[in-house]
């Protein structure tokens, strides 16, 4: 099994940073694919950002330009550089990582918030 933990959410202004964290832990290869979905109030869950082992970094297009994802295979985890934050930001962002052959098994973090308000 893997097991993801999430940290550095918080309260955030208007055009503020915020770095997100993620380590996995449990039995597991390198992962094929680590990223970061959110979930606004009231919305459904979308995908912010990922980046796997061939392919480029892959962004939702409202974060583009200010958020930038990256991943530290050796220490297993994986970042969110979350930049000039806007209200709309706000949801809880959760992490997951993704298997490669053959399984493709996909696991989740439980979840940090972030709240971008003056």
């Amino acid at each position: 099994q893997v097991q993801l933990v999430e940290s550095g959410g918080g309260l955030v202004q208007p055009g503020g940073s915020l770095r997100l964290s993620c380590v996995a832990s449990g039995s597991f290869d390198t992962f094929h694919t680590m990223g970061w979905y959110r979930q606004a109030p009231k919305k459904q869950r979308e995908l912010v950002a990922s980046i796997s082992s061939d392919d480029p970094a892959v962004y939702e297009d409202s974060v583009k330009g200010r958020f930038t994802i990256s991943r530290d295979d050796a220490k297993n985890m994986v970042y969110l550089q979350m930049n000039s934050l806007i209200p709309e930001d706000t949801a809880v962002y959760y992490c997951y990582v993704r298997r490669g052959f053959p399984t493709w098994s996909k696991y989740w973090g439980q979840g940090t918030q972030v709240t971008v308000s003056l």
